[in-house]
């Protein structure tokens, strides 16, 4: 496969972007890789067949000739059910690869603007030193710092079933982006290239060998094992690089060499191994061996972490004396362990603060051993060690020693405690509701139905958890649809069933999850019966005061449509601020946010900013789940400018020049805001609560196929048949229209709505100083740059339904149109280079790919060769892998 030209007109229509060289030359050398590998694995015969699909594709997409477009589709149909599923995975590889050229790019851009940034310049508007100095200007620099100590970036990583990657092609991908990395560092013509390009033909040729599908289903301790593999590779050290950065930028000359500013204000938490919404697969056992294997990783990176600041602390005693206290530590070291004190001390003669360090190494690793006479009880008197030694060097006139690597591990104990990310539980509210009916039959001692023991269980796992890993390891139990203040009350009712005494209960703070949108209109209704029952009292008396809101992106999408739902939303969340505001209490919102446009997706850090005034409170708190896990902190460099990014919004959502502009556009565009939803909403239930919708949804999507696909321990359904789509899980709802190349979740009812004002003016007004309707828009308007009519047309012909069809080409039509003339643009995204460059780079090999999974559907659909569904059915998962990597977030 080859890539774009560099001097002939750009027939991808790339030209216009202006593609950089770096990026080009990195694509241009992976697509002849890539070449050659099919060259050498397939013979001639494959690469002529996935040249010509490529060419014709191209010149079907950027040229507009409808015969290409008639000869690619005829040129799939003839193609052999294993010619056809070698073609698919050769453009998967190719955007394997281009997705890894377009990451380097990203952080070749990256770390260019770090080397010619001059110390403390302010280098983007997006930064924490950018966002400090203008919050600082706004309230004073007083009140700015005391809201960054106050600061909290929270993600929640979740295991939802949209990274259709296998680990296997994971890893080789990073293999893959490692070796382009480096030819950034190597001499051109050099041996030293020589040799990277045969590595690079090597990690490729293992791309393309290597089954893009596993065997298998995930478990959820394999997902959970998954995650865990970001933590070591990246989160275990941007976390800090962010806290240092900053702290650099505040302190200058003196950075590092007296106490930091910056407290540590990254939380990871995780729902893998917690929720249990629908996933029998997650059990109370399964829980307890989560939350053990993280504790176990954050345990090893700290033991290691520690023994590394050890080996550079080789300070002779006699010129870095240790204080009166560190003697105290050492003797209370021989006390607990002679042996390990005897070791150390001959391994560091007259080094005393790096013997005591090691020791403290010792006891890390007696705590993951659970050595309950060695181990730390808790990360608190790890803290108080390293605390001990800090002091002692500042003492002996090392600060640079003591604030150096030292503090990194301090911040990094302060992060990720001992139990690395706060494990979540999460459980449908019916499914509590049951148990106590359950319970109210049969008596807590009775033959109760294995589901109402298994919740009992898990509130015992809970206990477990803490009384093992500490009360911050799970402590938060997220009820799905709640819909009255009783399904919070049950959290509490089903702990005290599962111990006899209020000793033993587990620390619990039940957190509603408003999702529909009824539940949404409802919620301050619910919050407030809520602050009438005793436990939920008794928790705000304890916890001073701090309660915490979930709302979930998915399903109120799925209800109403993306524009109302996004209204909803706002409306949702500046009423929920108020009512915290009036009791005195500390809120912290929690977004239920996917990676695709239909599940909140979008640039997080512009969502924040977009907020309703008061719903931030310098607190940001969302779920990042399956691919946006692996685009967001797969990369450290990458990692680093998002978490920076988002805690930089959330620093200046609070500045009162933001929460105006926010609150000034609510009221302005109140009347615009009932009108579009109104519009939308009813044009987006015509087509959904349409007579045959489910089934029709069924047909002209790979929506039973996706089930198939073994990329999620969870279950796609709660259950159902697809003659409703009340319980149909959002992800599939998403995942299907992306793969159809229709994104209908992200977009539907827009474009009605904007025609129903009709007033183009009024609109790019409110595009222009509606920060929440610009987000929504922007994103909308990437979800249509993703679509392809030809091709959705063809998986709407699939349904035998001409009105529905009519209903989706009209609609994707008019908003298109809409949406141009909303950004007073020219078309899609050509305001936004870098963007509309990536998508132009993709769309016309993923129309290849998706002809191959119209051929594949249609198949199976018509049921003409039903000895040909086995492979049929394969080649369209196949497929969906392809395309998924194409587009990116599409789950």
């Amino acid at each position: 496969m080859t890539a774009p030209p560099t001097t002939t007109p750009d027939p991808r229509g790339l030209a216009r972007y202006e593609v950089p060289e770096p990026l080009r030359t990195d694509v241009r050398v992976l697509g002849e890789h890539l070449g050659r590998v099919l060259r050498e694995a397939g013979g001639e015969d494959l690469y002529d067949d996935v040249e010509r699909l490529r060419e014709l594709s191209i010149r079907a997409h950027d040229g507009r000739e409808p015969e290409a477009f008639a000869e690619a589709e005829a040129l799939v149909a003839g193609l052999s059910l294993q010619r056809a599923e070698q073609v698919a995975r050769a453009f998967t590889c190719y955007f394997h690869l281009v997705n890894v050229a377009e990451e380097n790019h990203r952080i070749r851009i990256l770390q260019r603007r770090e080397s010619q940034a001059a110390p403390g310049q302010l280098t983007a508007d997006d930064t924490l030193p950018a966002a400090l100095s203008t919050l600082a200007s706004e309230v004073g620099e007083e009140e700015a710092r005391r809201r960054l100590r106050t600061l909290e970036f929270r993600p929640v990583l979740t295991a939802h079933p949209t990274e259709a990657r296998r680990p296997a092609v994971a890893r080789s991908i990073r293999r893959i982006a490692e070796l382009v990395a480096e030819r950034d560092r190597l001499q051109i013509g050099g041996t030293s290239l020589a040799e990277n390009d045969r590595r690079l033909l090597f990690e490729i040729d293992i791309l393309w060998r290597t089954s893009p599908l596993r065997a298998d289903k995930p478990t959820v301790l394999d997902e959970v094992q998954t995650v865990l593999g970001v933590f070591n590779t990246t989160l275990v050290d941007v976390l800090t690089t962010v806290y240092r950065r900053l702290d650099d930028w505040l302190l200058g000359d003196e950075a590092g060499t007296t106490p930091p500013v910056v407290a540590p204000f990254g939380r990871l938490g995780t729902w893998i191994g917690g929720d249990r919404d629908g996933n029998p697969n997650v059990t109370a056992r399964v829980t307890r061996e989560a939350a053990a294997l993280a504790s176990h990783a954050v345990l090893t990176a700290l033991e290691a972490s520690a023994r590394r600041v050890a080996e550079r602390l080789t300070l002779e005693a006699a010129i870095t004396p240790p204080s009166a206290a560190l003697a105290t530590l050492w003797r209370q070291q021989r006390g607990l362990s002679e042996q390990l004190a005897d070791a150390t001390a001959g391994e560091a003669p007259g080094e005393v603060h790096r013997r005591v360090l090691l020791v403290v190494a010792g006891r890390i690793a007696a705590t993951r051993a659970r050595d309950a006479d060695l181990g730390y009880a808790g990360p608190q008197e790890l803290v108080a060690d390293l605390l001990v030694i800090q002091r002692s060097l500042v003492d002996a006139g090392a600060p640079r020693v003591a604030f150096g690597a030292l503090q990194k591990l301090l911040w990094q104990v302060q992060t990720f405690g001992f139990h690395l990310a706060e494990l979540e539980v999460r459980q449908h509210s019916q499914v509590h509701a049951a148990a106590l009916a359950d319970i109210a039959e049969h008596g807590v001692d009775g033959p109760l139905a294995e589901r109402t023991v298994e919740v009992l269980d898990t509130f015992r796992a809970l206990g477990a958890v803490q009384k093992r890993h500490g009360v911050e390891a799970a402590r938060r139990y997220i009820v799905s649809f709640t819909q009255s203040a009783e399904h919070l009350a049950a959290v509490y009712e089903l702990a005290e069933h599962a111990f006899t005494g209020a000793s033993e209960r587990p620390v619990i703070d039940a957190i509603p999850l408003f999702e529909t949108f009824a539940d949404l209109e409802a919620s301050v209704d619910i919050l407030e019966a809520a602050l009438e029952h005793p436990a939920v009292q008794r928790r705000l008396a304890e916890n001073g005061r701090r309660v915490e809101v979930m709302l979930g992106y998915s399903d109120s999408s799925k209800d109403v449509g993306p524009l109302a739902a996004t209204l909803a939303l706002d409306a949702a969340q500046a009423r929920i601020a108020d009512w915290a505001r009036r009791h005195d209490i500390e809120l912290t919102l929690f977004h239920g946010r996917g990676g695709a446009l239909g599940r909140g997706g979008g640039p997080a850090n512009r969502a924040v900013l977009a907020q309703p005034p008061g719903s931030v409170d310098g607190r940001f708190k969302l779920t990042e789940q399956g691919e946006v896990i692996f685009a967001r902190y797969g990369d450290p460099v990458i990692a680093s400018r998002h978490i920076e990014q988002v805690a930089a919004a959330t620093l200046l959502q609070g500045a009162p020049s933001v929460e105006r502009r926010n609150a000034e556009a609510t009221v302005r565009f109140a009347d615009l805001a009932e009108r579009l939803d109104a519009v939308s909403r009813r044009r987006f239930h015509e087509l959904v609560r349409a007579d045959g919708f489910p089934q029709w949804f069924a047909e002209v999507t790979p929506l039973e196929e996706l089930g198939l696909l073994p990329i999620g321990s969870r279950p796609a359904r709660r259950g159902l048949s697809v003659s409703s789509l009340d319980d149909l899980r959002a992800i599939p709802w998403v995942f299907s229209w992306s793969q159809a190349r229709i994104n209908l979740a992200g977009w539907y009812g827009l474009g009605s709505a904007l025609e129903a004002v009709g007033d183009e003016a009024l609109l790019q007004e409110a595009y222009r100083d509606w920060p929440l309707m610009t987000t929504f828009v922007d994103n909308v308007e990437m979800s249509l740059a993703k679509t392809d009519e030809r091709i959705a047309e063809g998986y709407l012909a699939l349904g035998d339904r001409d009105d529905l069809a009519g209903l989706v080409m009209g609609e994707l039509r008019l908003t298109r149109e809409w949406v141009v003339r909303m950004t007073g643009s020219d078309e899609l995204l050509s305001r936004r280079r870098i963007l509309g460059r990536a998508v132009a780079l993709r769309s016309p090999y993923v129309d290849a790919l998706s002809l191959l999974q119209l051929r594949a559907l249609r198949g199976l659909r018509t049921g003409d060769a039903p000895e040909q569904a086995d492979g049929l059915r394969h080649l369209l998962l196949l497929t969906v892998n392809g395309v998924s990597a194409g587009l990116q977030n599409t789950g």
